[in-house]
């Protein structure tokens, strides 16, 4: 890996992982730029319902593939409904703000979808059973998710034409796709687990697609068994992870992504309010970051590459939080970030 790596973000960098309390669109943009100057990234307001989650936000980008909501969840539908046109329209609201605030904007904009593999697991068929247990199912899902993506991408450039786009790909059910330790609809058993190398062909073709716009294509997923290889050899530029679930099991593989240039946004800061002792810890910048200052002696990495390669961010999205937390956490993680820079080494106690 060449000193000179590059990554799409200034040094010292702080951001959101996505979603954010409130119901505000307007209000909510305006935080994010004024808060993370470095690396804003659309804000998605979950609070507002149906259509604002995580799965409803981006199966309203799906292309022929309409979906409707039922008592247990999204579920494939025969037309577009009243869900669907809520999720396009709450969307629409974002954009537009986005549009007002940001259109001068010229450095990196984070966006988030939910990734393939995650909308399987969550939408269902018509007869109940979860999406990602119809391989054919799959590849329609694939086709209409990557359409609708690349539309989206198009988008928000229109509407940002000077920023550089960050496409950040959730993906918090890809390990329970790849373990099959997701529920059928019965819930009496498991469904099998998805093929690694189909997984990660669906992926690949997404990430290449993301970057041939000229976007930087990334991954999130904040489960402790995030399958990081994966993700680096499916052609993921930047790799979202909560740095307080990585352990030593972990080190080969996120050395190697680092090694192959690929950046980390890593959660440091607790997504919601904690004990007191958590409090302590996220009001000292110097605690904030030193799992992610212990990971790097552990890599072996040098240390003046680790504020250019990572970003810190809070350990999840904030929409759980209350204002005043959410507001504090991206406090913490900007502080969190220039520690990083300024002493990257953890000082002996």
């Amino acid at each position: 890996m060449s000193e000179q790596q590059s990554y799409p973000w200034p040094d010292a960098s702080s951001t959101g992982v996505g979603s954010w309390p409130g119901d505000d669109p307007d209000e909510a943009v305006r935080t994010i730029l004024g808060e993370l100057p470095a690396l804003p990234h659309l804000p998605e307001l979950p609070g507002r319902g149906v259509g604002a989650d995580m799965v409803g936000r981006t199966a309203g980008l799906l292309v022929d593939l309409p979906v409707e909501v039922q008592p247990s969840g999204w579920r494939v539908a025969d037309t577009p409904g009243r869900d669907i046109a809520r999720a396009t329209s709450l969307m629409s609201y974002d954009l537009d703000a986005l549009t007002e605030h940001a259109h001068a904007f010229t450095g990196t904009l984070k966006i988030q979808v939910a990734g393939p593999w995650t909308l399987a697991a969550s939408v269902e068929l018509r007869n109940g059973q979860r999406l990602v247990a119809d391989p054919g199912a799959c590849r329609d899902l694939a086709e209409s998710h990557l359409e609708g993506v690349l539309a989206h991408i198009a988008e928000v450039r229109g509407r940002v034409p000077g920023a550089r786009l960050l496409v950040q790909v959730d993906e918090p059910s890809l390990p329970s796709v790849l373990l099959g330790s997701l529920p059928t609809a019965s819930g009496l058993s498991r469904l099998r687990p998805v093929d690694r190398v189909r997984a990660e062909g669906v992926l690949r073709t997404l990430f290449a697609a993301i970057a041939g716009t000229g976007a930087v294509p990334g991954a999130h997923c904040c489960d402790p068994a995030v399958p990081v290889d994966l993700l680096r050899r499916s052609g993921a530029a930047v790799l979202s992870l909560d740095a307080l679930l990585l352990t030593r099991a972990h080190d080969e593989m996120v050395g190697t992504a680092v090694e192959a240039g690929v950046g980390l946004l890593l959660g440091v800061v607790p997504a919601t309010e904690g004990t007191p002792a958590q409090a302590a810890r996220m009001s000292d910048p110097a605690a904030t970051v030193d799992p992610v200052r212990d990971l790097w002696n552990r890599l072996g990495i040098t240390p003046d590459l680790l504020s250019r390669a990572v970003v810190t961010t809070p350990t999840c999205g904030l929409a759980g939080a209350s204002p005043g937390h959410a507001r504090a956490a991206l406090t913490a993680s900007r502080a969190g970030a220039r520690v990083l820079r300024d002493e990257p080494r953890r000082q002996a106690s």
